[in-house]
């Protein structure tokens, strides 16, 4: 058994032992929000909506339209609460046009019952090789209640706190 063991450790942590797939977006954007039941694709289509117009188009003012006043965070770099989420991205996220598709690398999306859960592709580089890339997929879980976003979680790590915003000097 030991023997065993130690052959499956070796194979997992050596690096000629290791091979990927690819991780590749599913370009097929209708089909994942679809459902056959609506509740479940108005809830899809709440998501992806949000992640469209306010992350990708920065329109943080649009997060009343998507989130609950209570909404809780369970990334540990974000805090929660709309009003704290608003306040948190105004200082980073700029609007611009809204597109009619997402641009994200989405993977999936999936619903069940007051659940969604989104697969996006992540790049990121190698670390034996900083020149070179992998993929892998992050995930991202939202519970919808009253036809919006009530909860959030994701595989994030607490990142260190944001410097100050810059301001330019005042012109005389």
């Amino acid at each position: 058994m030991k023997l065993i063991l130690g052959v499956i450790a070796a194979l997992t942590f050596t690096g000629s032992a290791l091979a990927q797939v690819p991780v590749t977006p599913n370009p097929n954007y209708e089909q994942m929000i679809a459902s056959a039941d609506p509740k479940l694709a108005a809830n899809k289509k709440l998501v992806y909506d949000l992640l469209r117009e306010v992350f990708e188009g920065g329109h943080v003012e649009l997060a009343e339209k998507y989130m609950t006043e209570g909404y809780i965070q369970h990334n540990p770099s974000i805090p929660t609460g709309r009003a704290a989420f608003i306040e948190r991205f105004s200082k980073f996220m700029k609007p611009k046009p809204i597109q009619a598709r997402s641009s994200l690398p989405l993977v999936g999306i999936i619903a069940e019952g007051d659940y969604v859960v989104v697969a996006m592709v992540r790049e990121y580089p190698e670390p034996t090789d900083a020149s070179k890339k992998y993929t892998t997929t992050w995930f991202d879980m939202y519970r919808i209640e009253g036809g919006k976003v009530a909860e959030h979680w994701d595989g994030a790590q607490k990142m260190p706190p944001m410097p100050p915003t810059p301001v330019a000097p005042a012109k005389p």
